[in-house]
């Protein structure tokens, strides 16, 4: 199988508000920088947009290492908290539903599809690509509220 690395960040101006996600796809060396906007939507949401939005590109089944800062998206899977959420009817450990189920359901698939492992890297901070990713899903923001305004 083929070895890929994927680094993933998304941004919210106002939660909900404007939002951008962004991805770095490396394969064999080469580097594919992805990313989108959405005019209302959250951050949690912006960050699984960004790691599902990579997965797509992906065309066969594969060895992924998926780099995030979203301690929400690496819990979930690491943690399996998404275990409890299905055995529990999408409620979480407090009885309450499960946000965002629509692309947990689109991410659960493709994490069954590849060999995802999870790597949380701490946001902000000294990680090239995880910058990168920040500073390409905040443009998204400021490029597109610009045409709204």
């Amino acid at each position: 199988m083929k070895n890929v690395i994927i680094y993933t960040d998304g941004a919210c101006s106002y939660n909900p508000g404007p939002g951008g996600w962004a991805a770095v796809l490396i394969y064999k060396g080469v580097e594919k920088e992805i990313s989108g906007y959405n005019p209302n939507t959250t951050n949690n949401r912006m960050e699984l947009q960004a790691v599902i939005s990579a997965l797509e590109l992906i065309k066969e089944k594969c060895n992924i290492d998926i780099y995030t800062d979203s301690a929400y998206i690496y819990n979930a899977f690491v943690e399996n908290w998404i275990s409890s959420w299905l055995k529990n009817e999408w409620k979480t450990s407090s009885k309450k539903p499960v946000l965002n189920i629509d692309l947990w359901e689109k991410l659960i698939n493709y994490n069954n599809y590849h060999h995802i492992t999870w790597h949380k890297v701490k946001g902000h901070s000294t990680d090239k690509y995880n910058n990168r990713c920040d500073e390409l899903a905040r443009s998204e923001i400021v490029k597109n509220a610009t045409k709204i305004s």
